[in-house]
């Protein structure tokens, strides 16, 4: 099937065509996801004859859609279909011109249009080539430097289309990237997070790495790459991070049912949890090259506490690049429990009552908890780690993902017998890290049956206490 018959087979823009006059032509990514064979739902028109927000407002009439005003300086509008699935966003060309429209644009492969009357195919920057050989291309430097995010947005389509990047497209990246830092933090996060999203982002970290890229985006990694191999470790920390996201992108095309729509959950700022959960094993391991130490006798490199430290780094950095709360407590609660589920079920006996405590104590994010373990597992296959580890240490995590999902509609919430500010009467104490820890084991024993009544709690408290002093 050509475009054109796709463009007719398209009921939107069939009905778009067929009843209005103006001169319409379907562009960027709609044009390159119809030659690629993949469904679209997001459609941008090019409307050249008549005034943009006139017209977008007759088809937000005729498909009962409402009318958005994305930008009425440059006169960008976005129509959202009472499915909340299909869109269309609508402009009138710059400077009048179809042409420059096309050539102001950031890739080829994006900038590629279609008139939806007539078929006729408009690819002025070879586009068409350039999708069908798989590559990334530019249009124009200057393009790169007018809107810096575009400097991001190569990786993103890398990462959702695994093609390759033309090595000039390279070079201009590691020319002007510093130039990232100056778009709207809440752009930079949506690229970053549909990069991480995509099934090829792997590729996309290393290609941004070889342009000398990364390093502006996540500057911790200047660190992460100190830390070489090591006995448990085939891989320096580097690129252990990058294959962890590569594996946590396997695991879960390769998981059950349950397991794939948990993790394609809409979470996060607009954004499903599988996303959110590659950025958590990009960072990970963030925590070891301030923790690191080398054994003088044995040689053996140690990273006490990294997890924990991790988090706490992972939490201010994502906060400083304005990720929101809900987001960054995600990633840092992911990074602070990455070994967690591996150390259950290391457990000599591993019983229903140990794996329940671990269900209760990750709730909603128990399945992501357990493929980030999976994955860093499947990332370190160092001298001392055998198929008979590797092997064992997955089917545990299975067991342990087989009882969450076999509990989880059973499970209610543990009732809150204890609020902080009555455990700090209770013990005349102020805010403090001994009460976050109290308030942690107060319920660890709830959840292992242990505190079952506001008398147990306050006995317990008082008890812990004790011990600690």
């Amino acid at each position: 099937m050509n475009l054109a018959e796709k463009i007719k087979n398209d009921e939107i823009l069939n009905t778009i065509a067929a009843e209005f006059d103006a001169e319409i032509y379907l562009v960027g990514g709609a044009v390159r996801d119809f030659l690629l064979g993949k469904i679209t739902y997001d459609r941008d028109l090019i409307v050249c004859n008549e005034d943009a927000r006139t017209f977008s407002q007759k088809l937000a009439e005729k498909f009962n859609a409402t009318f958005v005003p994305l930008d009425e300086v440059n006169k960008i509008y976005r129509l959202v279909f009472k499915d909340k699935l299909n869109y269309l966003d609508i402009t009138n060309p710059v400077g009048n011109s179809l042409e420059a429209d096309i050539k102001r644009r950031d890739l080829t492969i994006n900038a590629v249009a279609v008139n939806i009357k007539t078929g006729e195919i408009v690819d002025l920057t070879g586009g068409l080539n350039d999708i069908k050989n798989k590559k990334i291309n530019y249009i124009s430097e200057q393009n790169f430097i007018d809107d810096p995010l575009r400097l991001l947005r190569i990786y993103r389509f890398q990462a959702t289309l695994g093609f390759e990047v033309v090595p000039e497209l390279t070079e201009i990246v590691e020319k002007h990237k510093k130039l990232i830092h100056k778009p709207a933090f809440e752009r930079v996060i949506y690229e970053i997070v549909k990069l991480f999203g995509g099934n090829y982002a792997h590729q996309a970290l290393l290609a941004m790495d070889d342009a000398g890229f990364l390093e502006e985006i996540f500057p911790v990694m200047s660190d992460v790459k100190k830390v070489p191999p090591n006995s448990h470790h085939h891989l320096d920390l580097f690129h252990h991070s990058v294959e962890t996201v590569r594996q946590i992108n396997e695991i879960y095309h390769s998981a059950p049912i349950e397991v794939k729509e948990h993790l394609e959950e809409i979470a996060f700022g607009g954004f499903p949890r599988i996303a959110h959960l590659k950025l958590a094993g990009f960072l990970h391991d963030i925590g070891k090259f301030s923790t690191w130490t080398i054994e003088p006798d044995t040689g053996r490199h140690r990273f006490i506490k990294h997890d924990d430290t991790g988090a706490k780094m992972a939490l201010k950095i994502l906060k400083d690049m304005h990720f929101s709360n809900k987001q960054s407590d995600y990633i840092s609660l992911m990074i602070k429990n990455h070994i967690y589920p591996s150390h259950v079920m290391c457990s000599p006996i591993v019983t229903d009552k140990i794996m329940l405590r671990f269900v209760r104590k990750m709730g909603d994010n128990s399945i992501d908890n357990i493929v980030l373990a999976m994955a860093d597992r499947l990332s370190a296959r160092g001298p001392e780690i055998t198929d008979d580890i590797v092997e064992n240490n997955i089917s545990s995590l299975k067991k342990l993902a087989d009882f969450y999902l076999s509990v989880r509609n059973t499970l209610k919430p543990l009732p809150k017998l204890l609020d902080g500010n009555q455990v700090m009467k209770i013990l005349k104490i102020k805010p403090s890290p001994l009460l976050g820890e109290i308030m942690s084991a107060l319920h660890d024993a709830q959840s292992d049956g242990i505190v079952m009544t506001k008398a147990d709690a306050v006995d317990f408290v008082k008890n812990y206490r004790l011990k600690i002093d």
